[in-house]
């Protein structure tokens, strides 16, 4: 029984994507973000519950990536095409017109798959990462979604224009394909020295949340591939 738990726990993440994505075509989009939260704690708990009851394998590693798939593929892609078919037929949606010009925030999803699949076979994403993680991508996503939702610095009618929309889901889509080196928060030891660049990362992304709240969570992923462009090594 034990060594399944792990994988309750990644299939928690995998439903959890399921019911955002149903809450964001009800436009629930705060509780939409919140099965975002449960799913990020859930694919970080996961491994450590694994490592606590000693039962890793390649069972739990498939089913991550198919749980994740889910969470940081499908649901901040439907986002991304949401956005857009707001920009373009308003919050009532198409009625009967099939959205054609919204589902290039679909590709979203292709991208994630791409990257997703690319991870599981890169032995050099060891102690860092090569392009934007899927995670790290969706944090963006939802960071716009509520931004708009809120209307946060009255950037509604700006988050909602389907060319913002375009561009985030091209931009964000290489960033997850490419090659770039990416820092991650995989540390040994707490010691301010060797992890200067995660700290002080994490010290301005609260700074960028507590001011900006939802458009500082968006930024927060601009600031992370801009460190990660400037400092980040292998």
């Amino acid at each position: 029984m034990k060594s399944m738990l792990p994988n309750l726990v990644t299939l928690s993440n995998l439903l959890s994507g399921c019911i955002a994505i149903y809450c964001i075509s009800q436009g629930w989009y705060g509780s939409a973000f919140l099965c975002f939260v449960y799913s990020i704690l859930a694919d970080f708990a996961d491994g450590l519950v694994a490592r606590a009851v000693n039962a890793s394998g390649e069972l739990g590693k498939q089913l991550d990536s198919l749980a994740d798939m889910v969470s940081f593929g499908v649901a901040p892609g439907f986002v991304l095409f949401t956005l857009i078919s707001i920009g373009l037929y308003g919050p009532e949606g198409p009625g009967d017109i099939m959205p054609w010009a919204a589902f290039p925030g679909l590709l979203f999803t292709a991208f994630a798959c791409y990257r997703l699949a690319k991870f599981n076979i890169d032995e050099r994403q060891t102690t860092g990462f090569r392009g934007l993680a899927t995670p790290g991508a969706t944090v963006f996503v939802y960071g716009m979604l509520m931004a708009y939702s809120r209307n946060e610095f009255n950037l509604a009618d700006f988050l909602s224009n389907p060319i913002v929309g375009y561009v985030a889901t091209l931009l964000i889509g290489i960033l997850m394909v490419s090659d770039l080196k990416m820092f991650s928060f995989k540390v040994k030891n707490a010691a301010w020295k060797g992890n200067e660049l995660r700290y002080s990362f994490i010290f301005a992304a609260i700074l960028l949340i507590v001011f900006m709240q939802y458009t500082g969570l968006a930024l927060c992923i601009v600031l992370y591939v801009l460190l990660s462009m400037l400092f980040a090594r292998d």
